[in-house]
């Protein structure tokens, strides 16, 4: 998962090609978000997954949602995690390990490789705004999706710390493209187009930046901000600095869920 994210392919692939960036937003955000529920431990508080169902995560990146929670993957009666970086995945299955309930498999969320009905829970975190096609994806999603099964999606508010970050850096010369593609306020229209019943759920958070290396490190790592890379270090430091109150940082924070269900006639599906 990231908070972050860029319009342009090539960027995003570039991104997450490897662990490395990723694992460094993650660390961010664990450190400096003011609530210490996290992020991840509010996600899986909202999945309702009963003994021996089958799921399919896409876009599992580095399988961090899953470490620790051993008692929860070992009731799936099938858990197909999935990505379409291979670099992911082999980082997903390095953290997880083999269990006899897991499988592995590198996959498009466009053109899914999984017969129409195979399961009982869908989960797409932080990824819809990065699908070229997005309805084309939700079209799949459906498609695998049994009948009476759940489909969990979590995204980005358009309210986000990274579209201020932005307005700061117009002053060093950065260009922000913000994806907007999926987010709470868009997410559920379409959404509905493809399931009757879709509720949104948002997390509250925000943060509160105590070390502005680490914001600078965490801005290097983000498609969106790949041009902040013509600007010398120092100048990054200095930027953030003049929006610093008593040498930390605050910031706002909003992201969700979308619980998805319920059958809706929808790419030739009734």
């Amino acid at each position: 998962m990231q908070i972050g994210s860029s319009n342009d392919s090539e960027a995003v692939k570039a991104q997450y090609a490897t662990s490395k960036g990723l694992d460094t937003r993650l660390s961010f955000h664990d450190k400096y978000s003011t609530n210490k529920l996290g992020y991840g431990n509010w996600i899986v508080s909202n999945y309702e997954i009963a003994e021996g169902m089958k799921v399919l995560e896409l876009g599992c990146g580095t399988g961090s949602l899953w470490m620790g929670r051993d008692e929860l993957v070992d009731k799936f009666g099938k858990f197909v995690l999935t990505d379409f970086s291979e670099g992911m995945l082999a980082t997903a299955k390095g953290n997880l390990g083999e269990r006899k309930n897991l499988e592995y498999k590198q996959a498009d969320i466009q053109d899914l490789p999984f017969e129409d009905d195979s399961f009982d829970v869908v989960i797409a975190n932080s990824m819809l705004y990065h699908v070229p096609d997005i309805m084309k994806g939700i079209s799949e999603v459906r498609r695998v999706l049994k009948d009476d099964g759940v489909f969990y999606t979590a995204t980005l508010g358009e309210n986000n710390f990274t579209d201020i970050l932005a307005k700061w850096f117009e002053l060093g010369g950065e260009s922000f493209n913000p994806n907007h593609n999926f987010t709470m306020q868009n997410g559920g229209d379409m959404l509905k187009k493809a399931f009757a019943d879709v509720e949104g759920r948002i997390y509250g958070d925000s943060l509160h930046v105590t070390d502005i290396e680490d914001l600078v490190d965490y801005l290097c790592s983000l498609a969106s901000f790949k041009t902040i890379m013509d600007i010398p270090v120092d100048r990054i430091a200095w930027i953030l600095k003049e929006h610093a109150v008593d040498g930390a940082i605050d910031l706002p924070k909003e992201y969700g869920m979308f619980i998805a269900k319920g059958v809706r006639n929808f790419g030739g599906r009734v």
